[in-house]
């Protein structure tokens, strides 16, 4: 996850949106198996360091972070509107889960939309109000990820996180500049993690009540939060979709740890020293880059919610 993804582009030979009609079980089964194979690629090491107990302070932030497994995200979703072919026995236990519907002949499935708005249309509503509200706000490039230094402000080793690895400043100069910028976080779910000292330095006070107005497209953790979004409007959101909002929280990710106060050339990533012009420089241009592509998975997603009938409040 720490080498840069391909275009998304890439992601259109397994896209899930396989068109109208019935699609054969020969043709979707050719689908999800390369979806499986694009898990396995994103998760398998992640289980195997689970297996050993061992810890990764940037990876796993996917899957602790975040409440999804990775067996969740290898269930591979063709999207709503899309009948598939059931050639036999197994092809019927696969679909034979919640928000699926299986006709009478037991020869097709199809996503249940019926069901599925009335288990989730309240909470999707929201979802999609927070991404269209988020996609056509002005985007703000100026934080620099301090948001990483708050979390560590006055905080000795044994309260950090992520105590195996070290601060690339000592603590004072971490401390300093915290105190020598401008803190402008908008995104409550990272403001919640600035120490106490931190918090009163921020210039908003993002709360879970004020996501719709206080979320903006230049924010990472936005970004990143992407993914949790097309997790939790599954099935709707098809699994091509799905993956291209994982790799994109996980470049984030990188990206979000890179520019950190942790010093992670330990473990095979780059040093972007916002504390400096040249670091501030790299951040913006990479944050941009990544404000682009999540827009673009905004506009997906909000078509997906779209076909299903749900549309922002």
């Amino acid at each position: 996850m720490t080498s840069a993804p391909a275009p998304t582009e890439r992601t259109e030979v397994v896209s899930g949106r396989l068109g109208d009609g019935v699609v054969s079980a020969d043709r979707w089964r050719v689908v999800r198996d390369a979806h499986v194979d694009r898990i396995a690629a994103r998760t398998d090491e992640h289980i195997a360091r689970r297996m050993r107990q061992e810890r990764h302070p940037v990876e796993d932030f996917l899957f602790t972070y975040y409440p999804f497994k990775p067996g969740q995200l290898k269930k591979w979703h063709p999207g709503p509107g899309v009948r598939l072919e059931l050639a036999d026995e197994q092809d019927r236990r696969y679909f034979d889960r919640r928000w699926y519907r299986i006709d009478a002949h037991g020869t097709t499935a199809e996503v249940d939309l019926e069901s599925w708005r009335a288990d989730r249309g309240d909470g999707a509503k929201f979802i999609a109000s927070l991404l269209a509200s988020t996609l056509h706000r002005e985007a703000n490039f100026g934080c620099f990820g301090i948001h990483e230094w708050a979390m560590v402000y006055r905080l000795s080793e044994d309260e950090r996180r992520h105590q195996q690895v070290p601060l690339r400043l000592s603590p004072a100069e971490t401390d300093a500049v915290v105190e020598g910028h401008r803190i402008q976080c908008s995104h409550h779910d990272a403001f919640r993690f600035f120490t106490e000292p931190a918090r009163p330095l921020n210039t908003l006070q993002p709360s879970r009540s004020g996501m719709l107005d206080n979320e903006q497209p230049g924010c990472l953790h936005a970004g990143m939060d992407l993914y949790k979004w097309a997790m939790k409007i599954s099935p709707i959101a098809d699994s091509a979709l799905v993956v291209d909002c994982f790799d994109l929280a996980a470049d984030i990710r990188t990206l979000d740890m890179e520019a950190s106060p942790y010093d992670l050339r330990g473990w095979g990533y780059g040093v972007v020293a916002v504390e400096t012009a040249a670091g501030k420089a790299e951040y913006m241009r990479r944050q941009k880059e990544f404000s682009a592509r999540a827009q673009s998975l905004r506009q997906r997603l909000l078509d997906a919610l779209a076909s299903a009938g749900i549309h922002p409040r």
